[in-house]
């Protein structure tokens, strides 16, 4: 299902001739008001330690809960993506991250609350200096270290982590 179709009413002047104006927006037919759905931003860190692991995450809610994750999250307004993924990495992990730096980007979806959040992923290399203060935190039930050529793509819950890990495994990080 089109995550427009869950939109029934202009979020403009309320009314319900709320109707599908092309592939990616909707159209008010009465104040002419036109909402575009766009992608999210959200963030993916990856952190290695000295040792060649990559620090992964289990996820402690839904969507996909038990499974394998990187963390990082949604980026919020008025905030740039590096931003993003260092407050996600101290939220999540409490480590404190000390460099960025920008890697790729993937599309997503993101199923929450029973919605289809279509998400950009921005994926960064972050570093962090030390590692004695880790703990799960927020939404991550727990955290380790992987050595990368050990990681398991299908172990993955979300499909974006999921090409993510196998693009580590092909960079000489």
């Amino acid at each position: 299902m089109h995550p427009l179709t869950q939109f029934k009413f202009c979020p403009k002047c309320g009314s319900d001739r709320f109707v599908e104006n092309n592939f990616k927006s909707k159209k008010c037919e009465d104040c002419g008001f036109v909402y575009y759905f766009n992608s999210c931003s959200s963030t993916i860190a990856i952190i290695i330690n000295d040792n060649k692991e990559l620090l992964v995450a289990t996820r402690a809610h839904e969507p996909v809960k038990g499974t394998l994750d990187l963390p990082g999250g949604f980026v919020d307004m008025e905030e740039t993506g590096e931003e993003a993924v260092a407050r996600e990495v101290l939220e999540e992990t409490g480590l404190k991250v000390e460099n960025v730096k920008y890697l790729f980007s993937i599309p997503n979806k993101y199923i929450y609350s029973g919605f289809e959040v279509q998400t950009l992923d921005l994926v960064y290399l972050c570093k962090v200096s030390d590692t004695h203060m880790l703990k799960a935190e927020d939404d991550v039930a727990g955290l380790e270290f992987i050595k990368i050529s050990e990681l398991k793509p299908e172990l993955f819950g979300l499909m974006s982590v999921k090409e993510v890990i196998k693009e580590i495994q092909k960079m000489n990080i």
